[in-house]
């Protein structure tokens, strides 16, 4: 199983377009109290965005991704500017974004707050390049159905931002586990196969190290012990099952390496703060 992909889907991403439209200078767009995350990208023009302090230009081709709840003010003058410096139409393309956030995942908090990807990244993945464009003009368009598509299409954009953030933080120890080949062997195991009864041991053995120096590298390289990776696993995949069928819990418990509907019990609990059957009744009320 490939891992990234199986962590990615386990995130859940949503996106959606709310706006794609040519704009003339002087303009400003102030976003508030937003509870998804939001995203621009300039596609045409130049503007400046501001986040409280912080002020950053944005040119042709350039993005900038802004997590929940982060206030913020695009602009086509530089703020405290008393002058018109710009005379020029800008395309703006805006979207919302969300995850899955109660996910267990290593990746969870990939992205900073506030990240920009300049038009040089972009171009570097000419696909992703083209998908904005059939974005914008399946948006722009209004045909029947494209609704659909622009959301499906947002998704997978912001599925390969997140590709590109995680490849740009070299130093966040999951990137480093997945260029290590035993440890991915390791890993490649648990995610296609969560239910086995893993130990260090078998997992060591699987991958051709001695006991001690596989669990000190995989604690070094994941950022967790084996035993609560997998469990945070077992726990991800449960709670999909818990709120996506009606299988009972001592069934889904089995389903995902858990002896006993107790054991799973206790273990989700300490995860999620809450029993499987709470957390069942949680997600109805949804």
């Amino acid at each position: 199983m490939e891992i990234l992909s199986d962590i990615l889907t386990s995130l859940r991403v949503r996106g959606s377009v709310y706006f794609c439209s040519q704009i003339e200078s002087p303009w400003t767009k102030e976003f508030k109290n937003k509870t998804t995350a939001s995203f621009h990208l300039i596609k045409r023009g130049a503007c400046w965005v501001t986040i409280g302090d912080r002020v950053e230009q944005l040119g042709a081709g350039d993005l900038i991704f802004l997590g929940p709840g982060i206030d913020h003010m695009l602009s086509s003058e530089p703020p405290m500017s008393q002058a018109l410096l710009y005379e020029n139409t800008t395309l703006l393309l805006c979207g919302d974004c969300s995850f899955q956030h109660d996910v267990l995942s290593p990746l969870s908090n990939i992205f900073e707050q506030v990240t920009i990807v300049r038009e040089e990244e972009i171009e570097k993945h000419t696909w992703l390049k083209s998908t904005f464009n059939q974005l914008s003009s399946e948006y722009m368009s209004q045909s029947p159905g494209n609704e659909i598509i622009v959301n499906k299409l947002t998704e997978v954009v912001l599925v390969e931002l997140i590709r590109i953030n995680f490849g740009r933080q070299e130093e966040h120890s999951f990137f480093h586990a997945l260029r290590d080949k035993r440890i991915t062997k390791a890993l490649e195991r648990i995610h296609s196969s969560f239910e086995q009864p893993w130990t260090i041991e078998t997992l060591a053995e699987n991958v051709g190290m001695s006991r001690a120096a596989f669990a000190k590298r995989f604690s070094s390289l994941v950022g967790q012990t084996v035993f609560s990776y997998l469990s945070n696993l077992r726990i991800q995949k449960s709670k999909e099952m818990i709120a996506n069928t009606s299988l009972f819990i001592d069934d889904i418990a089995l389903s995902v390496g858990y002896e006993s509907e107790r054991a799973f019990t206790k273990t989700f609990n300490k995860y999620v703060g809450m029993t499987p059957k709470q957390f069942r009744t949680q997600k109805k009320k949804n």
